[in-house]
């Protein structure tokens, strides 16, 4: 099977978004975009044995490869769209692809997404990379500069859980229903899209955390030229979490674990009263985790009392280890 049949037989589907004028078959996508709205575009790359276990299973390796990049594109309160898709394999193993294209295109059905391009290439190692294009509203924009002194800082559902489940599967100890749970929550992310464009009115500055709580909320502050204070004892943890990990354990994930790609975002005090009506019609939890504040940097306590802690989160290229002080 040469590149040319592989993406007709996996990736070539009939598309029904009107707004794609040419899409796969061609040297390009021609997209047309809604009447004003600007667009976004966010790519991101998995690569075997980095981003994810040699032994996941195809379908879970596409679903992440499109949430990744769709919790992007949700952090900006924007609308997904379009993606393109390049794929390199060692060989072209037909079960391996009907269960990677059933996994991508479920994961891009959630939100409406149409796959209108990319390529396929032979290599040594499995790499997904995956380009979103999407739409916004000008004036409804989230970015991560805006937070000021005095804004709360929140995140939604719960920290630490996929984390949580990457290291029980690293470890081979998945064999209760909890730990299952954990796990899920890393093969299987899903992007808070709705629910960022409904505080997209309200919120002044937004991120998704993908590198961490503690790490992604210092970079949303620095982009804001802030400093910032988290309450470890108000990290809202699952109770598959707790159930799995003792408590000290279970913060450590909470504070340092990424791939959670839940949003943390900030708003003025003003706007919390209206949260509660938010997460009432989005069906999920938001949680007040600190406070915006003068100066630079990010604080924690643990119940009023100054807590240690530091992380520069995942990054790639750098040594540099997670610590606890």
């Amino acid at each position: 099977m040469d590149e040319f049949e592989l993406i007709r037989q996996y990736f070539t589907r009939t598309l029904t978004d009107s707004d794609v004028r040419i899409g796969i078959g061609d040297d390009g996508a021609l997209l047309r975009p809604a009447a004003g709205r600007d667009l976004i575009t966010v790519v991101d790359t998995l690569v075997e044995g980095v981003h994810y276990p040699l032994n996941m299973a195809a379908a879970d390796i596409a679903w992440r490869a499109v949430a990744v990049n769709l919790s992007d594109i949700a952090a900006m309160g924007a609308r997904p769209r379009w993606m393109t898709l390049a794929l390199t394999l060692r060989e072209a193993d037909p079960d391996w692809l009907a269960d990677f294209s059933d996994g991508l295109f479920a994961a891009a059905a959630e939100h409406d997404v149409s796959l209108v391009g990319g390529d396929t290439t032979r290599g040594r190692q499995v790499v997904v990379s995956i380009q979103i294009t999407g739409d916004v509203d000008p004036d409804r924009v989230l970015t991560r500069s805006g937070a000021k002194a005095g804004d709360r800082i929140y995140i939604s559902g719960t920290a630490g859980d996929a984390a949580a489940g990457l290291e029980l599967l690293r470890s081979g100890t998945v064999s209760s229903d909890t730990a299952n749970e954990l796990v899920d929550r890393f093969r299987r992310p899903n992007a808070r899209i709705a629910l960022a464009q409904a505080i997209a009115p309200l919120a002044s500055a937004a991120i998704d955390l993908s590198d961490g709580l503690y790490a992604d909320t210092l970079k949303l502050l620095q982009a804001s030229g802030a400093g910032g204070r988290i309450a470890v004892d108000a990290l809202p943890m699952s109770a598959a979490l707790r159930a799995e990990f003792d408590a000290q354990r279970a913060r450590q994930f909470a504070l340092g674990g990424g791939d959670d790609y839940e949003l943390c975002f900030t708003l003025p005090a003003e706007e919390e009263p209206r949260l509660s009506e938010i997460a009432l019609q989005q069906k999920v939890r938001l949680t007040r985790v600190g406070i915006v504040t003068d100066g630079i940097g990010l604080d924690c306590t643990d119940n009023g009392a100054p807590f240690a802690y530091l992380d520069a989160g995942y990054r790639h290229f750098d040594a540099a280890e997670k610590a606890w002080v």
